[in-house]
């Protein structure tokens, strides 16, 4: 039960979520950071066959959807992994570390965003207006821009699904530009096509174990789609229309990014897309329609950007928040400011992590990480989908065949794992997060004791 402190209840949105918006918000919630930032590191590990480990990445996010379809349609209220860990389990401190690592990789996710907005994007648009006269260090920039989420936070931040239709728009027209460069090239008989079927191995690394590492890193792009269960209580009809726009929106995201990764394939080298990191659209843009005005790009970037690491840095201070409510670790995370109503210990404590991130760790490992703790989440999600069958609802809803959910536990676990090729990296520092979670889980343990139940249902409220 939260304490006097606490923020008021947002208020509820009626339900007035059709088919068209839900779909237009599981589009918005994949696209972004991921093709934006990560599409030279995934050319760097597999080549120039870089559309296959997209294609991957969304058969294995595919297989999971279905499991979030099922659980959305048997308990159709905004909730997530953490309230289907806890159903399926029972075990408090397994749903604690579930929440806990959706939260780090909400931190993860945002960190890579603000090291692509001051790495690339914003130091291209200064090239464009300024040439080389205004030299900006990039680590600065992106604790700058870390620390300006924290104060947009702090102020609070209403959102709109509808306004999420808008600004899909706009990270979308980005990408169709890609697509669209990739077309002209085709018609003018450029590019060359034979490199779409390059695999090229690091030294030592076999073929098979290229592809696997590079779809570990690209399953980044992928995620989101699960952030639209949250939207449950929201939607007319949630069971009836939920598994078609997930699905169709999924497929969607997937056909774009193959279409961009193609596109780049087409008419850079794979080597040269890895070198540009972080840029490597840029690089074809200027490539491909070298007339393209670079700023106008840059900019649909930088908001891409922009838009994803707002809503994740807002989902990981929430959730910390939700955590300290329920009295799962050290209750001070959940003071509220008095005059802005905003929870700025767990915001100040969440941007405090980020900074750390953007500070000592490169983007490609911080994109590795985050897709690392999402595949153990929907690992857990898949198996818990299973042993929740033997709960009946009092309602029809979509029921994955059983093949399904176990192909996704068993495709997560394996890109989680070693097997796939996952640097050490991210396995490192996913450590340490979670590592940070027991510590206040421990210290909560100690000082207040045992907390003999807990809402996982308010954990993101």
């Amino acid at each position: 039960m939260a304490d006097a402190t606490s923020a008021p209840a947002q208020p509820e949105l009626t339900r007035a979520i059709g088919p068209k918006l839900l779909l237009f918000f599981v589009i918005g919630d994949i696209l972004g950071t991921g093709v934006y930032a990560l599409t030279g590191n995934v050319a760097g590990k597999i080549g120039g066959a870089l559309w296959l480990p997209f294609l991957l990445a969304f058969v294995v996010a595919f297989l999971t959807a279905f499991s979030y379809l099922e659980l959305v349609g048997k308990y159709p209220r905004a909730a997530g992994a953490a309230l289907y860990t806890n159903r399926a389990f029972k075990i408090q401190f397994l749903t604690f570390m579930v929440a806990f690592a959706v939260m780090s990789s909400g931190i993860t996710s945002a960190a890579s965003a603000a090291l692509a907005f001051g790495k690339t994007y914003l130091q291209a648009v200064l090239r464009e207006f300024f040439s080389d006269s205004i030299a900006v260090p990039a680590t600065l920039v992106a604790i700058l821009f870390v620390a300006g989420l924290a104060v947009v936070n702090f102020r609070g931040v209403s959102e709109s699904v509808k306004a999420n239709v808008v600004l899909t728009c706009i990270e979308l027209s980005g990408l169709l530009i890609i697509i669209g460069i990739g077309i002209w090239a085709v018609l003018q008989g450029d590019g060359d096509a034979s490199r779409l079927t390059q695999i090229d191995p690091a030294p030592g690394q076999s073929a098979m174990l290229a592809i696997t590492s590079a779809t570990a890193l690209a399953f980044f792009a992928m995620v989101g789609f699960e952030d639209s269960v949250n939207m449950a209580e929201e939607c007319r009809e949630p069971v009836r229309i939920f598994p078609r726009a997930m699905l169709l929106g999924m497929g969607v995201a997937a056909v774009i990014y193959v279409l961009v990764a193609i596109t780049s394939s087409l008419l850079i080298p794979a080597d040269e897309l890895a070198k540009s990191g972080s840029g490597a659209l840029l690089k074809v843009v200027t490539v491909g329609a070298p007339g393209f005005p670079l700023w106008l790009f840059s900019l649909i970037g930088l908001f891409a950007v922009i838009n994803s690491a707002l809503i994740n840095m807002l989902m990981a201070s929430r959730l910390l928040y939700g955590m300290s409510n329920e009295k799962i670790i050290p209750k001070f995370f959940g003071t509220v400011h008095p005059a802005r109503r905003t929870p700025w210990i767990s915001i100040v404590f969440t941007s405090g992590i980020a900074v750390i991130l953007v500070s000592f760790v490169d983007i490609a490992a911080l994109g590795g990480t985050t897709s690392l703790l999402l595949l153990i989440v929907f690992a857990v999600v898949n198996v818990a989908v299973l042993v929740l069958r033997k709960e009946k609802a009092d309602h029809k809803h979509f029921r994955a065949p059983t093949v399904v959910p176990v192909l996704g536990a068993i495709t997560c676990a394996f890109l989680a794992s070693p097997l796939s090729g996952r640097p050490w990296a991210d396995y490192r520092i996913a450590l340490y997060l979670l590592a940070a979670g027991v510590v206040l889980w421990l210290v909560n343990y100690f000082v207040h004791g045992k907390v003999d139940e807990f809402d996982p249902e308010k954990l993101a409220k």
